[in-house]
């Protein structure tokens, strides 16, 4: 089959993820440069109807069993023509580009029988929102190794409205499943896509390395409940950008593992670089940090970002119980508009697998730079709550301007934070003008500052 132009353009940018060697300030400048794949088939031959009805999990499940042949010839494509193509969870397989055409979709079966009960992660030790198991993602990724789903901004739509309301009634069994998910996998790349109505998370990469998302949009109806974005989760070296995300609940979510099975697991989400991005939240935040942060956050860079009516725009999230650390991270340039709150630290928020977290496993909050940041209609300006046994520090503020609506009754709230701010309006709270905390922010707040972080 003739492989699309627009693949062709793309796979001239980039598969076979590799570094162009030069001095990087962020994940998103490492180059990334991908092999056409020598093979292409069409879910056509596999028997598959894109009527909307038809169900095609066997249809996609045979075709990925024949390319996985060629995983060892260069690897191979699957592509998806216009139509509507109704599937239940499948699995893909290393070396494998699925490609969606204009006008194709992928749509998810609002049957939960179409779709795999799995284990739970074991970061998590049970699943996110009942105990035991979960369901199986729509596209599923397992120790796989150079992937990547494409399109000429096909769709993959999650149908996402039946999962909502079982979710909403606690008509559930099981945690509801997500529409892309890769476990310990590497070198993956998803652009060029639209995701649709999905069940809870969009993206979810969790044990994985070298994911690049870019040029994708995301839509999940506001009154969606705790529907996700993207969430890097206990993953290394992710670039996130030029994407469009708006949520029920967060757009972006960093985590890392769940009280005692996160710190046992032990894995962190580091070196991720998100640029270029609109996010919008209805619920939850536009950009979050945990709750689920057990395992570590660390080495994160956010710039050149609008984020807009949301409950808030970026907030860091933990509690006692959650072990870990969220620490060195640079936020910058960015635009917030229509916020309630612009930023929040909150060291109470979020529950608990079960009754067997250490109380006494205290998270670690410190070294967040927050600077050239421009706010419009913003209820509250901060609020930095943390623990009174773990104080948050180092929280290091410059060269920011917020615009208060009338509805507020106080622009920053404080407690059990220490940090520093120069440039700020409104004034933050004494505890953010901490002259012991100056050198280091001032060290982190240096144009070069990031060669400490990155």
């Amino acid at each position: 089959m003739k492989m699309p132009v627009a693949l062709l353009l793309l796979l001239a940018l980039c598969n076979a993820i590799k570094v162009n060697g030069e001095e990087s300030n962020g994940q998103c400048n490492h180059k990334l440069m991908l092999d056409p794949r020598p093979h292409s088939v069409s879910i056509l031959e596999f028997g598959a109807v894109g009527d909307g009805k038809t169900l095609n999990t066997i249809a996609f499940q045979n075709a990925i069993f024949y390319l996985k042949s060629f995983a060892d010839k260069g690897g191979a494509q699957l592509y998806v023509p216009p139509g509507r193509w109704l599937t239940g969870s499948f699995n893909l397989t290393s070396h494998l580009t699925l490609f969606l055409e204009k006008g194709a979709v992928i749509l998810g079966s609002q049957d939960p029988s179409h779709w795999d009960i799995v284990e739970p992660l074991p970061s998590y030790g049970r699943g996110i929102e009942l105990p035991g198991g979960r369901y199986r993602s729509l596209v599923n990724g397992y120790m796989l190794r150079d992937v990547v789903i494409t399109g000429d901004n096909g769709t993959i739509d999650g149908q996402g409205s039946v999962w909502w309301e079982w979710f909403t009634s606690h008509s559930l069994n099981y945690s509801r499943p997500h529409l892309v998910e890769f476990v310990s996998s590497e070198d993956i790349l998803v652009s060029n896509i639209t995701f649709l109505n999905a069940p809870a998370y969009n993206i979810h990469p969790v044990y994985c390395s070298n994911v690049h998302i870019h040029n994708i949009s995301v839509y999940a109806p506001p009154a969606s409940p705790y529907t996700v974005g993207i969430v890097p989760d206990s993953s290394d070296n992710v670039c996130i950008e030029d994407c469009s995300i708006s949520m029920g609940h967060d757009a972006i979510a960093l985590k890392s593992g769940w009280d005692e099975y996160g710190i046992t697991y032990g894995r962190p989400t580091t070196n991720v670089h998100i640029r270029r991005v609109d996010l919008q939240s209805s619920s939850g935040s536009s950009l979050a940090f945990g709750s689920e942060m057990s395992g570590g956050i660390s080495d994160i860079q956010v710039e050149q970002a609008h984020l807009y009516n949301s409950l808030s725009a970026i907030e860091f999230r933990t509690t006692r119980g959650r072990g870990g650390y969220i620490e060195d991270i640079i936020i910058s340039d960015l635009d917030l508009l229509n916020v309630h709150m612009a930023f929040g630290a909150i060291g109470h928020y979020g529950s608990h697998p079960d009754d067997k977290y250490d109380p006494d496993a205290f998270p670690v909050l410190q070294k967040i730079t927050l600077k050239n940041i421009i706010g419009a209609n913003i209820t509250v300006a901060g609020n930095f709550t943390g623990i009174e046994e773990s104080p948050f520090t180092s929280i290091c503020l410059s060269n920011i301007s917020i615009s208060i609506n009338s509805a507020s009754s106080t622009s920053w709230v404080c407690s059990y934070v220490s940090g520093f701010s120069e440039s700020v309006f409104p004034k933050p709270c004494p505890d953010l003008e901490n002259s012991n905390t100056s050198s280091s922010c001032i060290s982190l707040l240096q144009p070069n500052g990031r060669s400490a972080v990155l």
